[in-house]
């Protein structure tokens, strides 16, 4: 590949994922990371990328505070959250109380669950999780609890009033959507506010388990929720890189690979 197209393909992959890794991009393009560090330089005095530890970033910090609203996240690796949102009913149990954050990931799964035989407890901080749910809670399978609080773009509800709540409880999972996920800097998210109340979330739950399309991986939210070790589980999808699979899997309890149903027939087709 040219360099000019590996700039290219470099700065698309850092409009898509917010930030890159020049390990990432080495393995990708088959190059040296002296090659792609060279890349990025030019990048960076062009004004198009800037240098973080690592890697690069969008001009201005990247999407380290970019908060999109949900309605223009729900459509993205619709296929891939999809995926993930079954293999997380897999491990919902009935009579158990869990938690479900904000996030479209985490929506596809309380759709799933809206239609399962399940009587089980969930509390959540999200508008669009409580709307799917309330509808089955009101049929006698199982209680909705709302957390209350200020609401965000995407939806959640968050500040003092939701971090309140969360504190006097106790879960059996935790179901966490991100923003991003890296080697770094752990699990994240744009929000400060969404930051602190889904750590609360974490602290009231027995096991949490993230739920992360490959695409979040080296996407860097401005605040930490948790480190990449606090996951008993982590649910992504086959397109997640060998990279980051080498790290979840090393550094969290558990990391669950899910294939995408174009993926398997690809696959069944190839042998």
């Amino acid at each position: 590949m040219l360099a000019a197209a590996r700039q290219s393909a470099i700065v698309t992959r850092a409009r898509e994922r917010g930030t890159v890794r020049v390990t990432e991009l080495a393995t990708q393009f088959g190059v040296s990371e002296m090659t792609v560090r060279r890349d990025i330089d030019v990048l960076v005095s062009g004004g198009l990328l800037e240098r973080v530890h690592g890697g690069a970033t969008l001009p201005g910090g990247g999407l380290s505070t970019d908060e999109p609203g949900f309605e223009s996240k729900i459509v993205r690796e619709e296929d891939e959250k999809l995926a993930i949102a079954r293999e997380a009913a897999s491990l919902v149990r009935p009579g158990s109380a869990i938690g479900i954050s904000a996030g479209t990931t985490t929506w596809r799964l309380a759709s799933l669950l809206a239609g399962a035989p399940l009587d089980c407890t969930v509390v959540t901080n999200s508008v669009q999780v409580a709307s799917v749910l309330y509808p089955r809670a009101g049929s006698g399978r199982g209680h909705v609890i709302l957390t209350g609080g200020e609401r965000t773009p995407s939806d959640a509800l968050v500040g003092p009033i939701a971090i309140s709540a969360l504190r006097q409880l106790h879960l059996d999972y935790l179901f966490l959507g991100v923003h991003g996920m890296d080697e770094h800097e752990g699990f994240t998210t744009p929000n400060l506010l969404e930051a602190e109340t889904d750590r609360a979330f974490v602290a009231a739950a027995r096991r949490v388990v993230v739920l992360a399309d490959h695409t979040k991986w080296g996407t860097v939210g401005m605040s930490t929720i948790a480190e990449l070790d606090e996951a008993a589980v982590v649910i992504s999808d086959d397109g997640l890189s060998r990279h980051a699979q080498e790290v979840l899997s090393s550094r969290a309890g558990e990391l669950r690979i899910v294939m995408t149903d174009e993926s398997r027939a690809r696959s069944e087709d190839a042998s």
